[in-house]
């Protein structure tokens, strides 16, 4: 971390420690500065390193802090009405991304050049990759990091992670595709190429099993990479008697190929898989 950003993560972190420090000017610079860095792309909620993802937790306090040092205020688009305490973000022209009315990126996202984003939403502290798609009623939740060439299709949810700052948020790296009315929440990894069918469901605790082998193999809050997953039930003894449980199925894997397209294709075709 070069100097100048070390003190301002540490006048962030100082005053999400104290917030009576909001009282003083160059503390509520801070939190400023940080959510413009954030808004700009230069900084990020998450990036992932050799280890994996790490948590930049001192923006996410940021972020926090924001709501608190924000006044509510009236933002007209002609003709719609909005009365938040954060505005929508601006110069997509400019960034070369497309947003389809009434598609809504809110300050402090950033979006790639070159993404499309229709009637969705994308929350303060996400990023979304170039070459992605967030598809209609899509939703991108607060600090979630989507990769690029990654297709969000109709009604998919991620869920947005703020509290605590430590805490990961959901992640769907490159080349990704999740299907319609899909969710992901609680800080769930959906890695490289993977390929989530309509209507799966994956939360923290949720059973990701792979069924393509002999014995079956669990996950949990990760789908390995290029993995095709469906939504399934696991029968589950309770006191009352037994009832199925959902859970997630790996059924295959998405064959590696240099033309994602027709990998992707031939993916839902040979699983079946509805998306």
């Amino acid at each position: 971390m070069s100097s100048s950003l070390e003190a301002l993560s540490q006048k962030v972190s100082a005053a999400f420690a104290d917030r009576t420090k909001l009282k003083e000017a160059e503390y509520v610079a801070a939190v400023r500065e940080t959510l413009a860095r954030l808004d700009s792309g230069e900084l990020r909620v998450a990036e992932k390193g050799p280890e994996g993802w790490r948590v930049n937790a001192w923006v996410k306090e940021a972020i926090l802090l924001f709501f608190a040092v924000s006044e509510m205020q009236v933002m007209e688009v002609a003709p719609f009405e909005f009365h938040d305490k954060v505005p929508l973000k601006k110069g997509l022209k400019a960034a070369g991304v497309r947003v389809v009315p009434p598609g809504v990126v809110r300050y402090g996202a950033f979006v790639e050049q070159g993404a499309v984003v229709m009637p969705g939403y994308v929350n303060i502290g996400a990023r979304v990759g170039s070459g992605t798609m967030v598809d209609t009623w899509a939703t991108v939740g607060s600090c979630a990091q989507v990769g690029r060439n990654v297709h969000l299709s109709g009604g998919v949810g991620l869920g947005g992670v703020l509290e605590p700052p430590t805490a990961s948020p959901v992640i769907i790296e490159d080349g990704a595709f999740i299907g319609s009315r899909s969710i992901v929440v609680e800080g769930v990894v959906v890695e490289e190429e993977a390929v989530l069918g309509a209507n799966v469901v994956l939360t923290s605790s949720t059973q990701i099993i792979d069924v393509t082998g002999p014995e079956e193999r669990i996950y949990k809050g990760r789908v390995p990479a290029r993995s095709v997953v469906i939504p399934g039930m696991r029968e589950k003894q309770f006191p009352a008697g037994k009832y199925g449980v959902p859970c997630a199925l790996i059924i295959g894997q998405r064959t590696k190929s240099t033309d994602q397209k027709t990998s992707l294709n031939a993916a839902l075709r040979d699983f079946a898989v509805p998306v």
